[in-house]
């Protein structure tokens, strides 16, 4: 569901990357999925974005930003319909 833009699914995968619920602890890829959902118009995902950006060096944000770029290029759904 949140690769096909759904807000709620891309901060719930958010959230546990973030915490490693699941997953292995992982704030890049939590900060790709809370920037999807932010971009898609859903405040929690932007607070929960810039909450875990404080965590991350700039190196990982960019590298964040690329992946979301890549996600995007192949499957552009995941910005919503």
């Amino acid at each position: 569901m949140a690769e096909q833009g759904n807000v709620n699914a891309q901060v719930a995968i958010g959230g546990q990357y973030l915490i490693g619920n699941g997953v292995p602890q992982d704030y890049t890829r939590a900060h790709m999925w809370l920037n999807f959902a932010a971009a898609n118009g859903y405040k929690l995902g932007q607070e929960s974005r810039d909450k875990v950006a404080k965590r991350m060096t700039s190196d990982q944000i960019a590298e964040a930003q690329r992946m979301a770029r890549e996600m995007v290029e192949a499957n552009p759904k995941v910005m919503g319909e």
